[in-house]
Order: C-alpha cells, then structure tokens, then sequence
C-alpha cells in the first residue's frame, strides 16, 4: 500500500508530498531527552525557531507566550535531568484553541466581547496536560466564537488557501511544524476538516470521553476536543492523557488504554460510506479514494457499502440531511450564550455570521429540537447495529483539499451568515459530529500538492479498536 497523490490540473498547486514532508514528532524526540542528547527546552527553541520563520505569513496564533512557555521547558529540562519526567507529554509543546480558557493566557476568541480577558482557571483538558509537564506555547486562531467571522489564518502549504475550519489556527500550527500537536474543538467540522487540510493526524474521540469543562460552549450535547498532531502516536498520547488525569464529561468515564498507541490491529470489514458529500468532490479526489479503497482490498479487507449491504443503504438514506439535522441541534443549543451576550452588549458586539446563528435558534420551537434529536437518535442505533458486523466505517475528512481563499493575506472567509461555507463543506463530518462515535482525520491522500484526509469513524465507545486499525493502515501505507 501507498500513500496517493492525485492532480485536477489547476494552476493552484501546494508544496505538500505525503512521502517526503517531514512531521513533527514529540514522541520520537523524547527518549533524548532522558539521555540528554536533547531537551526538552532544545525542542521548544527548534519549535520557537519555525514559528518566528512561519507565523507571520501563516498566522495561526492568537497569542505566544514565550516567556512562560521557555520557563516551563527549562522545569522540564530539570525533571529529565533528575530521571524524573512527570509522564510521556512532560515538556512536550502545544497550541491550544482560543476557545479555551488558560489562567496564564487571554482566550479571546476572535471577538470584541473577550478582546484581553483570561480566565481565572485552566481548561479542564489545559490543567490535566499541565499537570503532565506539557509547555503551553501559545493560543490558536479561531473564527468568532468558533462559528462566526473568520481569522487570518493560512494554510502552511498554499498561503493562498483556507487553513479550515474553527480549528485552523490549530491545523495550521502542526501542519508548519510549529508544534507537534495541539488542541482543537468540533461540533459540526471544526476539527476532522482543518486536519484534512493540514496534514495532520486528528482525533475527535467519542463524545464525553474528553472533558470540555472550560471550553466555550456552542452546543454542549455535539461538543467535542480533541488533538491535531503531526503523529498517530503523538495524537493518541495526548488525548489518553487527557482522559488519565481530567476524565470523561458528562458522566462519561473516559478513555480507556494507557499512553502506547493501540495496537496496530487488520480490519476485516469496513463500511464504506460516500454521504451527501460525495455530490460535491471533483473527479482527482474520487480517484484518489477510490485508489485507496482499492489498496485496501487489495490487502485483504473487506469493503462493503450501499450497493452491497442494505444496512448501509438505509444509513446512507438516513445521513442524507444530517447537515440540516446537526444544524438544527447546534442552533438551538447556541441561542445561550450568544443571545445573552447580545442582550447585555449590544447587537453590535457581535458579528453578523454569529448573530444569524443565534436568532436562528431563537426562531425554532421547541418541538423543532425535539425532532431533530429523535432523528440524530435514530441514526445513531443504526450506527451501532452496523458496527456489530464491521470494524469501523471509512470515508473522506473533506470534501477535496483546501479551497483557495483570499490571495492577498487579508484573512479568511467574510463577515457573512454562510461564510463558514467557504472554507470547505461539512457534509462528510457533521454525520459523526452527530453520531458521537469517534472519528480520524488521517493524512493518506493528496490533491494538487495539497492535503487530503481520509475519515476513519466507529460506533460510540470503540476509541481504543478504531485508532489500532488506523495504526495498521498507516505503517501499511509507511
């Protein structure tokens, strides 16, 4: 098996070769650190050294604090020096989504409203990695509120690209080896689609298996974090950490397995599953994954879908307007806190993408919701009797690479009620955001030297199973 890259002959090409860019590893720096043949503060200055080269053309922080993040790497260097590492993240690097509260950072969140405040707390999932002795560098960029006006966020490997969704300045960040990992957030694509476009290895585990306590709300029954890293091992470690010291949400007990990645485990049947996104590819990203589909027939795993399996049919059917039923849910949830901004503020205060949203939500009945969740209920039995018969499911991160945005740096997508549409669709991810099971963005495929992910999802609960057949089919590909 190989890693594919595919071309649509257009001008717009990127200088990304899934066989030749180099990631950013933190897991393979830190048997070093132990030897001292390394540092952790060593790494932390390699890590310093790109960005000061990248940020001012990619952007993808809100805020660097260098000074603390040079001290907690020096505390780091003194740990490994003594053989006494605080756990396998000790001193490892990190960007963190500006929709999470830091006691030693502002989380402003691209918006007015939170323009220099800082929490008086860590996040739960920032605490527990704290904790940890991982070095937070630094805040990410996001659109208003993760949902609104976006950020000026570039893709590393096009600046002429969007960066992604609500989560770009997080892709960003790992895609340009700035850090080897950060942090980001979903409710509907935010972090599956911006580590399509970046090159990473990104992971929204089950629903509640990370605690989002002090994260910024948008719709607490689909929000998600999750980590966006240049390593399945470095994904992994960091979100198992996570779970280790803060625990699930929502009375959801957490991960399971230790700090190793699972096992690398064959998959003998995955669901393939095309979504109403299949409508929008171009002809180079079918054929890449179909290429893909095909290498792993070819290994020996069997590959059912709509045409061969009546259950995925009727899935299939079902997914048909999960856009609309995860943006019915999503609206209604985010009336609170965005209306209570707005009635304490001002219209003014808040953007016009965000205020549609919110008085969106304002407009449904609560009949509305309770329609929507029912369907959202429904589709995820169906899921999970699928499951019993098959290792996972298996479709496309984004609906083609990175789309190109404003060539002249000034930003992102605009100020408008749909503008989140610019930066690529969601209709392969907002299923799974849905669904609550876990899904990967994993880095297999590329289009006009441009990123492209393929999706690797699981019922609810099956975190641990999913990411080892991951593991299998990257070292196949490797």
């Amino acid at each position: 098996m190989k890693r594919i890259s595919a071309t649509t002959g257009s001008d717009y090409r990127g200088s990304y070769d899934p066989d030749t860019y180099e990631r950013l590893s933190f897991s393979a720096a830190a048997p070093a650190f132990m030897d001292g043949t390394d540092s952790p503060r060593a790494y932390l200055e390699r890590c310093l050294e790109t960005l000061h080269a990248r940020e001012p053309n990619v952007r993808a922080f809100a805020f660097v604090n260098e000074e603390g993040a040079r001290r907690a790497a020096d505390e780091s260097t003194t740990r490994y020096k003594a053989g006494r590492p605080l756990s396998l993240v000790d001193g490892c690097p990190l960007g963190l989504k500006d929709t999470l509260e830091t006691i030693d950072m502002p989380m402003q969140q691209n918006s007015p409203l939170f323009q220099g405040w800082t929490a008086n707390r860590d996040a739960a999932c920032v605490w527990a990695l704290r904790r940890q002795g991982a070095v937070m560098l630094g805040k990410t960029q996001v659109p208003e509120f993760a949902m609104g006006k976006s950020p000026p966020t570039r893709n590393p490997f096009d600046l002429r690209r969007t960066a992604g969704g609500s989560s770009s300045g997080s892709g960003a960040s790992v895609g340009a080896r700035m850090v080897p990992v950060s942090i980001g957030n979903q409710t509907m694509g935010s972090l599956i689609r911006p580590a399509s476009f970046n090159a990473n290895y990104g992971f929204k585990p089950s629903w509640g298996a990370l605690n989002i306590g002090g994260m910024h709300p948008i719709a607490p029954s689909q929000d998600h974090i999750g980590p966006m890293a240049g390593t399945l091992a470095d994904m992994w470690l960091v979100a198992e950490r996570i779970s280790a010291v803060a625990g699930g949400h929502n009375g959801h007990p957490g991960l399971a397995g230790g700090p190793a990645l699972p096992a690398a485990s064959k998959p003998a049947r995955l669901e393939v599953l095309k979504t109403r996104g299949w409508e929008q590819i171009d002809e180079a990203t079918r054929d890449a994954f179909e290429t893909f589909l095909r290498q792993l027939g070819d290994a020996g795993v069997d590959l059912a879908d709509q045409s061969t399996d009546p259950a995925v049919a009727d899935l299939e059917a079902m997914l048909r307007d999960s856009d609309d039923i995860s943006t019915d849910i999503v609206m209604y949830e985010v009336r609170w806190p965005v209306l209570a901004y707005i009635e304490a503020h001002g219209r003014a205060m808040v953007g016009d993408a965000v205020y549609a949203r919110a008085k969106r939500g304002e407009e449904m009945k609560p009949d509305d919701y309770r329609s929507a969740i029912e369907r959202r209920a429904a589709i995820r039995r169906k899921v999970v009797e699928i499951a019993e018969t098959a290792d996972g499911f298996v479709t496309l991160a984004s609906s083609g690479p990175a789309p190109v945005d404003r060539p002249d740096l000034g930003g992102g997508a605009g100020d408008t009620p749909n503008a989140h549409l610019e930066t690529g669709s969601r209709s392969f991810l907002s299923p799974w955001s849905m669904i609550g099971g876990p899904s990967l963005a994993l880095p297999w495929l590329a289009v006009d030297g441009m990123p492209l992910g393929v999706q690797l999802m699981g019922a609810p609960d099956t975190d641990v199973p999913l990411v080892g057949v991951a593991r299998w089919i990257d070292e196949a590909l490797s």
